[in-house]
């Protein structure tokens, strides 16, 4: 591939995000004729323009954002770890993330601004501090990932005895509706919130880049070339975690897009960790707004939750991965 192929590869896939945003403000549970569409434009204080730009516009830019996060992160992961099947949700941020909320709903500080977000970013600070001073006293990437999924265990266990102990049904259900994920009536405060959290963990990876990709060559290599591996893996452990805690914070959990969306685009950029941040990032941005429009658009009774539907779609994906990385550690 020439040295465009990542650049192109990026812009391809920011005008289908830019269709994809698109067919996501114009379709919905009611479709608009011309007449409604052409007063969604001119007339901002009537029905459709109240529709189309304060209830379907924020949501599409809200699964866009948590898309991004949640696929920047996984590359960061995967990058890291040098494992196709790292993501936030193997290692445990994601979990931890969903306990901080699930704590600050019960304990009923949901109706303070900002405190459900607050404790989910707390949650995934937790996880990836963890990580942090677990990965400074041990090497081996198999034995984080291990950690990770310990970390996830615990976190899920403590979860569910949330739901056990919780006093009132409400905050049940509330923990239950944060836990299935979804956008929403996502507002453009919430698209605030968590623009900045993704910006700056999509810096911290740019920092984090370079290491990743001397990474890949071997640890050891890394190492002898002069690679402050403390440094990398603080850097991008601490982009994962904020990247993730931002969205779980605005749109709960929502798995498998982390996994997913580095290994659609790998290939298009033959697998060099750094070049792989920014397309798995948009990749994950496309891969939400579809997954959210199709779940509005799906006929059922009820309207599908968003990590409900990624999941249904990701689980044999995820499947699928796992059986191809296992034949190439055969051969």
């Amino acid at each position: 591939m020439s040295r465009g192929g990542p650049g192109r590869l990026a812009a391809i896939l920011a005008v289908l995000i830019a269709l994809a945003a698109l067919l996501a403000v114009l379709f919905g549970e009611s479709a608009f004729d011309a007449a409604q569409l052409a007063q969604a434009f001119t007339e901002p204080a009537s029905g459709p323009a109240e529709v189309l730009w304060a209830v379907r516009a924020p949501r599409a830019a809200t699964a866009l954002m948590v898309g991004a996060a949640l696929g920047l992160s996984g590359a960061v992961m995967q990058g890291l770890l040098r494992n196709p099947l790292a993501d936030p949700g193997v290692l445990g941020v994601s979990a931890l993330a969903a306990l901080g909320a699930a704590g600050a709903i019960v304990l009923g500080w949901a109706a303070l601004p900002g405190a459900v977000e607050v404790s989910a970013l707390v949650g995934a600070g937790l996880a990836g501090g963890l990580l942090i001073l677990f990965s400074a006293r041990v090497r081996s990437p198999e034995a984080l990932i291990l950690f990770g999924v310990a970390v996830s265990s615990f976190a899920g266990a403590a979860t569910a005895l949330i739901f056990n102990l919780s006093p009132s049904p409400i905050a049940t259900a509330e923990v239950m509706n944060w836990l299935l994920g979804s956008v929403e009536n996502r507002s453009w405060v919430d698209v605030a919130w968590v623009t900045p959290a993704v910006l700056a963990s999509a810096i911290l990876a740019a920092l984090a880049a370079p290491g990743l990709r001397m990474l890949s060559l071997g640890e050891e290599t890394a190492r002898t070339s002069g690679l402050p591996m403390a440094r990398l893996r603080l850097l991008a452990l601490l982009a994962a975690a904020l990247a993730t805690g931002a969205a779980v914070a605005v749109a709960g959990v929502i798995g498998f897009v982390g996994l997913a969306a580095p290994h659609l685009v790998r290939t298009a950029v033959r697998g060099d960790p750094a070049r792989l941040l920014l397309p798995s990032a948009l990749a994950g941005g496309l891969m939400l707004v579809l997954a959210d429009l199709l779940a509005r658009m799906t006929p059922t009774d009820q309207e599908l939750k968003l990590g409900v539907f990624t999941a249904l779609v990701g689980a044999p994906l995820f499947a699928l991965i796992a059986w191809r990385a296992a034949r190439e550690w055969r051969l």
